[in-house]
């Protein structure tokens, strides 16, 4: 059976479910539980005979001995139980709960799983599968799964830009479901790569390091790993359930690829000196961080500055309001300036991503040495916006929509880089004597203004205007948040 029919079987099933009111993200967690249970329970027959460290009468086969009721209440129990153990196990079902209430529906899903042989599937297979799960499940809007889902192209052009190496660590400190992480192990493992034993053992153990504070959301984002032959059963995840702002990064990383969450404010501020925090609000203590401020992106960028070692790469999302917000905004761009090489901006197109009104940036850069020098001197920008269209369905983006980007930026030598049509460099300081230092730049001419015969189609139309009223609403929301209340 291959892939697509695979997750349309698996898929099927829920909109059964659908009719008593289980959601798309409620069935993908059972699916993990129950995925994660039937794989453990493979792994620990004949040839492998692995210890799995699943407790005896919590394992697969004590579920597929009961049907209805008795299946129910076992289920219930076993994921209690599964919950306080160590390592990845506990991580997988940490606070996990039966969503599925018709003990009937549960056995079928049992069923399901119980039928096909998922460790004879290659790793390409269930992870592909599993993917297109996620996929599929952030494609639901009512979701709200769509906000950890970023465009794999993008993330495919993103690795293939900064080109990750062997036994070099990748962190990334808002992982999601792990797309970067998976996009840097297919870089990685893809046709022509050789690996050593060594190499491959530290790829699947120790090269990947993540933080996801949503725990539903960092489950299946173990399981997407899991299923990609990335960590152990018995080992301990490489995802961290914490806020990942809430502290200075425990390790330096070679390599940092992110897509932080979107949306300006946090219900924290975070602060660098002492006597600045908000009285009335929950703030952090970062004393590595150059600048004060509740905006979520911004501290983000602040923090995996602070992630890398010295020459290590990023390539993060960031939406527009951090090119050009001032005040702290402003501050923290000199800072990063000056302290990096910051030396590409991508311009995304819009309708993208599935969070909507979103425009967003891929910003590049390199760390290095606090010796007084700014070290960036001067920033390529590729305009990926002026007169594209990009929809969520009838004009997604593809892979062969970001080659010319790739090209240009000349991953393997990018100090050749030859100046285009999308693509123009910028000095330091003509950067820096623009208006708050506003990265914000825009030269191409934009088509539709001028020429009404050359509109894109209605349903494009339409799909920008929602997003610039989804982006005022934001807008208006972030405002009236930071109004005193009454």
């Amino acid at each position: 059976m291959n892939t697509s029919s695979l997750v349309q079987k698996v898929w099927n099933f829920c909109h059964t479910l659908r009719d008593d009111g289980v959601g798309y993200g409620d069935y993908l967690e059972q699916l993990t539980y129950l995925l994660f249970l039937k794989l453990a329970h493979e792994y620990a027959q004949e040839p492998y005979n692995r210890y799995t460290h699943i407790p005896m009468g919590h394992d697969w086969p004590s579920l597929t001995s009961k049907v209805g009721e008795p299946l129910e209440r076992h289920y219930v129990r076993t994921l209690n139980q599964l919950g306080k153990e160590d390592g990845m196990l506990g991580a997988i079902f940490f606070k996990a709960q039966n969503k599925i209430q018709d003990p009937a529906k549960l056995s079928r899903l049992v069923q399901l799983i119980d039928a096909e042989s998922w460790i004879s599937l290659d790793a390409d297979t269930k992870g592909d599968l599993y993917e297109g799960l996620l996929q599929k499940n952030a494609e639901d809007t009512k979701s709200g799964a769509g906000q950890y889902f970023t465009p794999r192209a993008l993330i495919e052009a993103m690795v293939a830009c900064v080109r990750p190496e062997p036994m070099k660590t990748i962190a990334d400190p808002a992982c999601g479901t792990g797309g970067f992480f998976l996009g840097a192990y297919s870089w990685l493992t893809r046709p022509g790569a050789q690996l050593d034993k060594r190499q491959k053992e530290f790829l699947r153990d120790k090269t990947f390091h993540g933080n996801e504070i949503v725990a539903s959301t960092r489950r299946m984002c173990l399981m997407n790993l899991f299923l990609h032959n990335i960590g152990e059963l018995d080992g301990e995840p490489s995802v961290e359930r914490a806020d990942a702002l809430i502290s200075e990064p425990k390790r330096k990383v070679d390599y940092v690829l992110a897509n932080p969450p979107f949306g300006k404010k946090s219900s924290m501020t975070i602060t660098n000196a002492e006597g600045e925090e908000d009285k009335e609000a929950l703030t952090y203590e970062r004393q590595d961080f150059w600048e004060t401020t509740s905006n979520k992106q911004l501290n983000f960028l602040q923090h995996i500055v602070s992630m890398l070692k010295i020459d290590g790469k990023a390539a993060v999302v960031l939406p527009d309001n951090v090119l050009f917000e001032g005040g702290a905004g402003e501050k923290i761009r000199r800072k990063l300036l000056e302290n990096c090489d910051v030396h590409t901006v991508l311009r995304l197109p819009t309708g993208i991503f599935y969070a909507q009104g979103v425009k967003a940036n891929v910003v590049f850069f390199d760390a290095k040495p606090k010796d007084g020098q700014i070290h960036t001197k001067g920033i390529w920008f590729y305009d990926l916006r002026t007169n594209k269209h990009f929809t969520l369905k009838t004009r997604t983006l593809k892979p062969d929509d970001l080659q010319d980007f790739i090209s240009c930026y000349q991953p393997e030598n990018r100090h050749e880089r030859v100046a285009s049509e999308r693509f123009r460099f910028f000095i330091y300081d003509e950067l820096m004597a623009r208006d708050k230092a506003s990265l914000d730049i825009f030269w191409l001419k934009d088509d539709s203004l001028d020429n009404l015969d050359d509109l894109p189609p209605p349903d494009v139309l339409q799909q920008e205007i929602i997003e610039h009223l989804e982006a005022a609403l934001a807008a208006f929301r972030d405002v009236a948040a930071s109004l005193p209340r009454s």
